[in-house]
C-alpha cells in the first residue's frame, strides 16, 4: 500500500498521503481517485472559489456507512466528519485567507481560493465538499451572488424541483435577471444569480424571500418559504436562510458524501429537464467537461442588479436559523405546533 504520491497541478507539486484508502467503497473509490477527480476539474471549478473564503467539509476517513459530521461546538471524535472553517496551521505560504466575521461576532480566517492546487491541497485533506460563499475578498460584507436552493421535502423527489425550478427561472425572465442552475448532487437544484455586490446580506436574503413567496403564490401547491418542517407538506421548500450571513451552498464540482461520489454538476437549462440525480459522477463529470467545457462559463463578468427582486419582498420578516441571535423584527423562534399547545 502507497504511503504517498505526487500530482502535478498548474506548476505546483501536491502531495497525495494514503493515496490507496478507499473513500466510497460503493463503488470502491479511493483517495486518489477523488484528488484526481478535484485535479482534473481545478481548472473549472477555480472561477467558483477564486478569493471566496470557502469552508472545508473533511471526511478524512472516508465517506463509510456510519461515519458521522462531528456536533457543533464539541471536538471532533475518531472518524468523524468535520466543517474546517479556518485555514490550517499547517497550510504553505501559498495558501490564502480572508478574515470573515459570523454571526455570533467572531472571526475566523478563512481560506480563500487562488490557484488550482489550492482546490487538490484540500483535497487531500480529506476535503469532499467545498463551501465557498457569496462574497469575493476583500468586500466580505456584500454578496455578489443570491443563491436559490430548490430543497425537495418528504413526499417530492427530484422531478418536483425541475418543475419548481422552471417557476422560479419564469419569475426571474420577468425581473430581467438570469439564473445558472445546478445539481445540488442530491435530490434538490441550485440556482445562481450573480448580482452587483451593493447589498448586505439581509437585503439578499430578503430578495430571496421575496421570490420564493411569489414562486409560492403562483405554485402553492409546489413550492413553500415555511421555515418550520410541519408546515412544509409535500412541497419543494425554497431555502432562503440559504443567503444569510455564514451559510454556504456546495460548490459547483464539488463531491457530496453519498454513495457513488455525485457531484453538484452545472446544467444548461435546456438539459434541467433531462436530468436525473445520479447522472453526474466524478466518473462522468470529467467526461462531460472534456466534451462540452463548463455550460457556465457564460456567467462571468454577468452581475443584476437586486432591486426588481427586493420589491417583491413585503417587509415581513421571517425566521432566522437557531444558531443566529435574534434578529430585528423576526417572528419567535417557536414551530407552530408548540406556540398554539
Amino acid at each position: 500500500m502507497a504511503k504517498e504520491t505526487f500530482l502535478e497541478v498548474a506548476g505546483r507539486e501536491v502531495r497525495v498521503s494514503n493515496p490507496d484508502k478507499v473513500y466510497f467503497p460503493e463503488p470502491g473509490y479511493t483517495k486518489l481517485d477523488v484528488v484526481s477527480y478535484y485535479a482534473t476539474v481545478a481548472p473549472f471549478m477555480l472561477p467558483y472559489l477564486m478569493d471566496r473564503p470557502t469552508a472545508l467539509e473533511r471526511w478524512p476517513d472516508g465517506v463509510h456507512p456510519g461515519v458521522k459530521m462531528a456536533q457543533r461546538g464539541r471536538r471532533v471524535g475518531p472518524g468523524e466528519a468535520f466543517y474546517q472553517k479556518r485555514v490550517p496551521s499547517h497550510a504553505p505560504d501559498w495558501i490564502k485567507s480572508h478574515e470573515i466575521s459570523f454571526p455570533s461576532g467572531r472571526t475566523a480566517d478563512e481560506i480563500t481560493p487562488t490557484e488550482q492546487a489550492v482546490i487538490v491541497w484540500c483535497a487531500n485533506l480529506g476535503t469532499i465538499v467545498f463551501h465557498p460563499w457569496a462574497v469575493t475578498a476583500p468586500d466580505v460584507e456584500h454578496p455578489d451572488e443570491l443563491r436559490l436552493d430548490l430543497d425537495p421535502q418528504p413526499g417530492t423527489d427530484f422531478h418536483d424541483a425541475i418543475a419548481a425550478a422552471e417557476v422560479l427561472r419564469g419569475i426571474l425572465d420577468e425581473l430581467g435577471m438570469q439564473g445558472w442552475p445546478k445539481t445540488s448532487g442530491g435530490r434538490g437544484l441550485h440556482v445562481f444569480v450573480p448580482i452587483e455586490p451593493r447589498w448586505d446580506f439581509i437585503d439578499v436574503r430578503h430578495a430571496a424571500i421575496g421570490i420564493g413567496r411569489e414562486m409560492a403564490r403562483r405554485a402553492p401547491e409546489l413550492v413553500t418559504v415555511e421555515w418550520w418542517k410541519e408546515n412544509r407538506g409535500e412541497r419543494i421548500f425554497l431555502d432562503y436562510n440559504q443567503n444569510a450571513r455564514d451559510r454556504t451552498i456546495a460548490s459547483a464540482f464539488s463531491v457530496r458524501p453519498r454513495p457513488l461520489a455525485p457531484v453538484s454538476t452545472p446544467l444548461t437549462w435546456d438539459e434541467v429537464p433531462e436530468t436525473e440525480p445520479g447522472d453526474w459522477t466524478i466518473a462522468t463529470v470529467p467526461q462531460r467537461l472534456a466534451e462540452v467545457g463548463d455550460v457556465h462559463a457564460d456567467r462571468w463578468g454577468q452581475a443584476f442588479d437586486l432591486t426588481p427582486a427586493l420589491e417583491l419582498y413585503d417587509g415581513e420578516e421571517m425566521a432566522y436559523p437557531p444558531d443566529y441571535p435574534k434578529m430585528p423584527g423576526e417572528p419567535k423562534r417557536v414551530q407552530p405546533s408548540r406556540a398554539r399547545d
